[in-house]
């Protein structure tokens, strides 16, 4: 478990410098406390959502029009909003990235990427349609059987550990959850 230094510098209710200590409530963690009204700031992970496309036996990914990893494919996925479950996020950011058409199946896998300050889930999705209609963030949104995935290209560990998963998965004809850290 590490430790790295707040990204807080005012108290977002008050407006004071924060310290950076320990709270007066016994946690055990230094915290970004502000001296003026005690607000105590907390930093937690982020959420990456997305899903895993499935027509008949490929898979859709999408080649990245943004950085990081401009030009590199991925799984249609980005970061949960305020106010979203998890499957509004993944199905917001499928459409988003993919304009894509699908029904939402179940979790597929989750990963923690604590170097980064973020936790990766995937859901499995079925596609309606093979035509796609990618948004900004994406050059391409292309269907891939397993032998064509270029795995050279593929933008972040999580995507290619749920790509491989998911043949693995296929090739024993059941799909279970997948819980990973990534390091």
């Amino acid at each position: 478990m590490s430790t790295s230094p707040s990204t807080f510098k005012f108290c977002k209710n008050c407006g004071t410098g924060v310290e950076l200590r320990l709270p007066d409530d016994g946690d055990s963690r230094v915290r970004a406390v502000c001296p003026s009204c005690k607000t105590v700031h907390y930093e937690n992970p982020l959420n990456v959502v997305g899903t895993l496309p499935i027509w008949g036996d490929k898979v859709l990914l999408c080649k990245r029009n943004i950085e990081p990893r401009l030009g590199k494919w991925t799984l249609p996925a980005g970061f949960l909003e305020m106010g979203e479950t998890l499957q509004e996020g993944a199905s917001r950011e499928t459409v988003e990235e993919a304009g894509a058409e699908f029904e939402l199946e179940n979790l597929f896998s989750i990963m923690s990427v604590a170097r980064v300050g973020q936790i990766h889930i995937f859901y499995k999705a079925r596609l309606i349609s093979d035509k796609f209609n990618p948004g900004y963030e994406t050059m391409e949104a292309k269907l891939f059987e397993e032998a064509e995935i270029p795995w050279e290209e593929i933008a972040f560990k999580t995507v290619k550990e749920t790509l491989k998963n998911y043949f693995e998965d296929r090739k024993l004809g059941f799909f279970k959850i997948h819980q990973l850290d990534i390091h």
